[in-house]
């Protein structure tokens, strides 16, 4: 026998894959739960969670569904609103600004300046100042009126 070879069988029967009674053989194995031959499984979950299965729903079943709410809250009345509705709407709904809670002054600041700087919002300094001016006024924790 070669070098090679030899130690290649040494190292299978080390690992136990030449030994007559591993499962690596065909044989049955009793120790593994749910295991019946290497390769065949007992047709049990093997204690898994088993899942559901889907619904299935009449094909000519009928569903309604409510209206899409098309309802977007009102921005306070004050000077700016028209900036804020023309320059903001642009690129989404006034509603993101109504359902925030109340932010502080700083955080409308940053948001305007992300609006403009990361966004590509198009709008010029002096529209900015007013929109930043309307927001503090009226969307912050002081000033809000629920």
């Amino acid at each position: 026998m070669t070098g090679r070879r030899y130690l290649g069988l040494v190292l299978l029967a080390a690992a136990g894959v030449l030994d007559p009674g591993s499962p690596a053989r065909g044989q049955a194995t009793t120790n593994v739960p749910g295991l019946v031959q290497e390769g065949n499984y007992d047709a049990g979950n093997l204690g898994m969670q088993m899942q559901p299965a889907p619904q299935t729903d009449d094909a000519g079943a009928v569903y309604a569904v409510g209206p899409w709410p098309t309802y977007t809250p009102p921005l306070a009345d004050g000077e700016g609103r028209e900036l804020v509705q023309s320059f903001c709407g642009i690129c989404h709904s006034t509603t993101y600004i109504t359902m925030q809670p109340p932010l502080p002054s700083a955080t409308w600041e940053a948001e305007v300046n992300k609006m403009i700087g990361t966004f590509g919002a198009p709008i010029p300094e002096p529209s900015a100042q007013a929109i930043r001016a309307y927001l503090k006024s009226h969307y912050t924790p002081e000033t809000r009126k629920e």
